[in-house]
């Protein structure tokens, strides 16, 4: 069934437009992924399909059963709402459906707990869960998400990935994620110089798809341009336009000059170079950090190599951003020391652009720092160095304000490169820079003569350029892994695993009466009580799935009754941690009587 039809899309902000007859088509279990360079019109387009802004040209057709929600980019938010009513302020803003116990409910799976805390007391990451909660609580059919990943921790990307793998309706979203996009999108989609090109299939195969219609685009420039300029010959040679034949060949020598194949040669380019740096470099000795009795880092040693390339992750707030303003020498660490060596210059690509000066135009900002920039292949000018990242000259006199979430964020990492740091701290480099931009950033680090920091959630970017990973544990610890983050989760997930089943073991040690010495293999049997629990436990672990789903309906039908919501929704925990208990006992007993099967088999050999 099609959702939302758009046909002949038009939009500009400027003389030049920024999206120009664009087509889009989606389909009830379409999975779409938007793609393109910063300032292409990727937002824009969404806001279109939305309903948020409108086109200027074209027309956009909706099915009646049609259930948009979207999630802008950045929501706006009332720093004096609590996090419940400013979640349901989002719902109503989506105009569907939506109970506040299911918004309480999707709050908690997405980690927050606390209803009634001020948004202002809130990260960014967190006022970002708040819309994302309220925007998959609704009863939608067509999900729009612009950079849902963005500020987001491991563990809730992961959520989010399978939340929308196994989401029913259709799902039209922005994201940098190449992890995330591969495994969701069943469709990628390209803004491309005000044009949309479509692929069919995840973004693998877009790579290799796209690669292909490039090299068969430039063989037919090939051709075209190889029968040109024979045509070209004749035309010079005074050919007489008498006969009708010679009139028609004209007449195609002109269409093949207007036909012309616009090829894009502007690629970003950036020469990796930085300053000499000496034996010295960063030396941190058991630092420890706390705020507000709250201990962030405990004791974290650790001295940073000249080719060190490392990988910080953890939740968000659990102070991955606090230990690098402590290598930076911002604030001062509660224990331990940390030193420099003297010709340690660091490069900080922050969250927030800083310094990055809005009211100044792009050229003046950039001379600002250097009117000429030692690269590999020599000198080269301010103008020169924003035209190698992809600001071409009509762009140069433009305010720095006026450029879009995505050029800042390019602009913000030219003035931070332009300064040839020899230690580069990355906080969330893939927040608002385009695939295009990251990938090059990537080659970038692999000729980087320098240390590394990176603090990001972005797996892909990650795996693409650390090589030992620091993950903080709930405990202020930092757990060091050698390897990108795919080897650190490989090891954590094996190291889960062998917790869980030494658990199991001691459980079974237990039931079975070995105190963990060599007094020899005893026959596995049920305990009397075991049996009894054996015989019914399908039955009590049904009835629990029963009781969670008559919870569901009677929320429903709470209204406004807070006070019956909240019992519910305290019944419904506890009936969802006994489940949880429930089925981790099934688990045992039936491995129990597998045992004991196998043993009587064995005896009676």
């Amino acid at each position: 069934m099609i959702l939302i039809s758009a046909e002949n899309i038009k939009k500009s902000y400027t003389e030049k437009p920024l999206l120009e007859n664009i087509n889009l088509t989606i389909n009830s279990g379409d999975k779409i992924g938007l793609i393109g360079v910063n300032g292409s019109g990727k937002s824009t387009l969404l806001k279109i399909i939305a309903g948020v802004t409108d086109e200027e040209g074209g027309t956009i057709t909706e099915s009646n059963q049609l259930k948009k929600a979207y999630l802008p980019q950045n929501p706006e938010f009332d720093g004096n709402l609590t996090v419940m009513e400013q979640a349901m302020k989002y719902a109503s803003m989506q105009h569907l459906p939506c109970e506040e116990y299911e918004c309480q409910s999707m709050l908690t799976r997405l980690g927050l707990y606390d209803f009634d805390k001020k948004m202002e007391l809130l990260s960014g990451g967190q006022r970002k869960k708040v819309a994302i909660a309220a925007v998959l609580a609704c009863e939608s059919n067509l999900l729009i998400l612009d950079e849902p990943t963005n500020h987001m921790d491991s563990d809730i990307i992961t959520f989010l990935e399978d939340y929308l793998v196994s989401y029913k309706g259709a799902v039209f979203m922005i994201t940098h994620d190449r992890y995330f996009l591969d495994r969701i999108c069943n469709v990628i989609v390209e803004i491309e110089k005000g044009l949309l090109y479509s692929y069919e299939g995840n973004y693998d195969y877009y790579l290799s798809t796209k690669a292909m219609r490039k090299e068969m685009e430039l063989a037919s420039e090939r051709k075209r341009l190889a029968i040109y300029k024979k045509e070209l010959a004749w035309i010079r040679r005074g050919a007489q336009a008498r006969t009708t034949k010679a009139k028609g060949r004209i007449q195609r020598f002109h269409q093949l000059e207007d036909s012309k194949l616009e090829v894009d040669d502007s690629v970003l380019e950036m020469s990796s170079v930085s300053s000499r740096l000496g034996k010295k470099i960063i030396e941190i000795n058991g630092i420890s950090k706390s705020f507000s009795g709250e201990k962030l880092i405990d004791n974290f040693e650790y001295t940073l190599l000249r080719n060190d390339r490392l990988g910080i992750i953890g939740k968000n707030g659990c102070g991955k951003t606090t230990l690098l303003n402590m290598i930076m020498g911002r604030i001062e660490p509660d224990e331990g020391t940390i030193e420099r060596g003297d010709t340690v210059k660091i490069g900080y690509f922050s969250q927030h652009n800083e310094g990055l000066e809005e009211d100044k135009r792009i050229i003046k900002f950039v001379s600002d720092i250097a009117t000429n920039i030692r690269t590999v292949d020599g000198y080269i000018s301010a103008s020169q160095m924003l035209e190698r990242f992809l600001f071409p000259p009509h762009m140069h006199s433009i305010l720095v304000k006026n450029l879009s979430g995505g050029e800042k964020r390019r602009l913000y990492l030219l003035s931070i490169l332009m300064k040839a740091p020899n230690v580069l701290i990355l906080d969330e480099p893939t927040n608002d820079l385009d695939i295009a931009t990251l990938t090059v950033l990537e080659d970038y680090l692999d000729d980087f003569e320098g240390a590394l920091i990176v603090v990001s959630h972005d797996r892909y970017f990650l795996d693409r350029t650390t090589r030992r990973t620091f993950a903080f544990q709930e405990n202020g610890q930092l757990k060091n892994y050698n390897g990108s983050y795919s080897d650190y989760k490989a090891k954590r997930d094996m190291e889960e695993e062998e917790r869980k089943k030494e658990a199991k073991q001691e459980r079974q040690r237990s039931k079975s009466g070995q105190d963990g010495r060599n007094n020899g293999p005893k026959a596995p049997k049920f305990t009397y009580s075991e049996q009894k629990e054996f015989e019914t436990i399908d039955d009590d672990i049904a009835a629990l799935e029963n009781r969670l789903a008559e919870i569901d309906g009677e929320m429903s039908q709470c209204g406004s009754d807070y006070s019956k919501l909240q019992s519910l929704y305290e019944e419904k925990d506890g009936a969802e941690t006994a489940l949880l208990e429930k089925m981790e006992r099934w688990e045992y007993l039936n491995n129990l009587a597998e045992e004991i099967e196998r043993y009587k088999q064995e005896k009676r050999k």
